[in-house]
This record gives structure tokens, C-alpha cells and sequence, in this order.
């Protein structure tokens, strides 16, 4: 009976793809997602946490101690971004939504609690693996 469903309803051979997220958005909150431009010389993975530098309007990854603007963290990296010495790129930056703090990085001028403050002028909300326990 080759061709004929068999007992669970799939075909012989039949493929299926398995999507498996990354568990960087932590909630149901909705996502607001921006196109922006990223600074050159820079590697920023998923869920990396980005400021915007005042001169340029580009985003960097965010370092508490800076102060060209970047100090204040106002986004989270959507998709892994490299850029090359003097070129600049355009992604996609999350400006609202709850996140993972286990998945996101960030400078280590920043504590999660520190950061955690500052996001949340721009309805970003972290959560950790404990956020949803109940005690």
C-alpha cells in the first residue's frame, strides 16, 4: 500500500521540521521591533543589549561608563549582527517585549539589576529563570 497514509495520518517518509526558539522573549507581551543602523567594528549576537550614540545615531553595544550616548541602554539586538571595520550595517532592534536576562548580553559595566532599571523606561521588561516561580 505504498502512498497510503498510514495509522497516525503522514505519509511514508514524510519530513517535518522541528522549530525550537532560543527563549530570548521571556512573555506575551507585544513586540515592537525598529530598523536601525549599527557602528561599525562590532559583533553583537541575539539578544545583545544596545544604546544609540548621540553623534552618529547608530547603536553600539551599551557600556554603563560611556558617555557618547550609548550609556543609556534603549534596545535588544533581534538578530546576530557583525559589522566590518569602517562599514556600517542596518537590523532590527527590539524596543519593547519582556526578555530572558539568561539569553541577553550585555557589558559587564552593567549588573542585571542595574539594567534591569534602566530598560524599563522603554517597556522593556527582564525577566530571569525565577521570575514565574512560585514560592
Amino acid at each position: 500500500m505504498s502512498g497510503s497514509l498510514s495509522s497516525y495520518g503522514f505519509y511514508p517518509q514524510a519530513r517535518s521540521t522541528l522549530f525550537v526558539p532560543d527563549q530570548l522573549v521571556a512573555g506575551n507581551m507585544k513586540l515592537v521591533t525598529r530598523n536601525v543602523t549599527f557602528g561599525a567594528s562590532q559583533t553583537l549576537p541575539r539578544g545583545a543589549v544596545v544604546g544609540r550614540v548621540t553623534a552618529t545615531g547608530e547603536f553600539i553595544l551599551s557600556v554603563a561608563t560611556a558617555t557618547d550616548g550609548s550609556e543609556t541602554p534603549c534596545g535588544i539586538v533581534v538578530d546576530a549582527v557583525e559589522t566590518a571595520a569602517g562599514a556600517t550595517q542596518t537590523g532590527a532592534i527590539y524596543e519593547m517585549g519582556e526578555f530572558n536576562s539568561n539569553y541577553m548580553t550585555f557589558d559587564a559595566s552593567w549588573t542585571l539589576d542595574t539594567l534591569t532599571q534602566a530598560l524599563r523606561q522603554w517597556a522593556i521588561f527582564i525577566k530571569t529563570g525565577l521570575s514565574n516561580d512560585i514560592v
